[in-house]
């Protein structure tokens, strides 16, 4: 596999996957803010980073609900733009590594257990509901022209899903 390989994110994105490794985010953040253990904190941020970087390619959760779960479950695939869903994932990565940083840099556990109870309740809506918060922000960013909407020609409607 070359570098342009691995360092890429699929496009459109599974649906059913992504909402699974949604749920796993719950889980590790519900985990992390209620044991309150740090070390919780940089296996939450690396799960996100490696998202962004290579879609599931190096994220564990991002392997496990792509290549065992998903196809396990014998759903019929839903897709949306892979863009928003980076963009998603890379919201999750700040948040996390901010988290990171406040806990393990400055000693200020309340808030980046906070930060990561805000990354648990929006990992809830994606997986519960399938309301990607990120997606939603990513096409205000298109319509308002922050992002160019040539960056994503289907995330510029995405309200329409």
């Amino acid at each position: 596999m070359d570098l342009r390989a691995l360092f890429s994110f699929p496009n459109p994105v599974n649906d059913v996957s992504a909402r699974l490794v949604a749920g796993g985010v719950v889980v590790l953040a519900a985990a992390t803010v209620g044991s309150r253990q740090e070390w919780l904190l940089p296996v939450l941020a690396y799960g996100f980073v490696a998202r962004v970087a290579t879609g599931p390619t190096l994220s564990p959760l991002g392997l496990f609900a792509t290549k065992v779960v998903t196809p396990r479950l014998g759903l019929t695939p839903r897709y949306s733009p892979g863009p928003a869903k980076r963009f998603a994932q890379g919201v999750g990565a700040a948040f996390s590594i901010t988290a990171v940083v406040l806990a393990l840099g400055f000693g200020l556990d309340a808030a980046a257990f906070a930060l990561v109870g805000v990354v648990g309740v929006f990992a809830f809506l994606e997986a519960a509901f399938g309301l990607c918060v990120g997606c939603k922000v990513f096409a205000l960013l298109i319509r308002t022209g922050v992002v160019p909407e040539s960056v994503c020609l289907a995330c510029a409607d995405i309200w329409a899903r």
